[in-house]
């Protein structure tokens, strides 16, 4: 029917990509986004990419990252300063004001 107006193209039953079904997860309910994570992470009756994503979607929420835990260049650079600042390059003391009261200026 190939150039006949209005009967070629558009959808045709059993064409495109085949529907995937979805997963079925057999875990606990729970209100806690990373208590589901590491149960998902933890089941080894799951696919390993589903079990990978999880897991990687779990890593900030457990592990802190290495720079924050020692510090990065800006607090080493904080603390040099700090510690510079003290001994003879210390702030000197402010000057010592005095009221004079001159007699008879009332």
């Amino acid at each position: 029917m190939a150039g006949v107006k209005g009967k070629s193209g558009g959808a045709r039953p059993g064409a495109g990509r085949p529907k995937n079904k979805p997963a079925k997860l057999n875990m606990p309910a729970t209100k806690d986004p990373l208590v589901f994570l590491l149960s998902v992470m933890n089941d080894p009756a799951l696919d390993a990419r589903l079990r990978i994503v999880a897991a990687t979607a779990a890593l900030p929420y457990v592990h802190e990252r290495a720079g924050n835990v020692q510090g990065g260049k800006k607090d080493r650079r904080a603390e040099a300063a700090q510690e510079a600042g003290k001994g003879k390059f210390a702030p000197s003391k402010p000057p010592k004001l005095k009221l004079i009261n001159i007699a008879g200026t009332d």
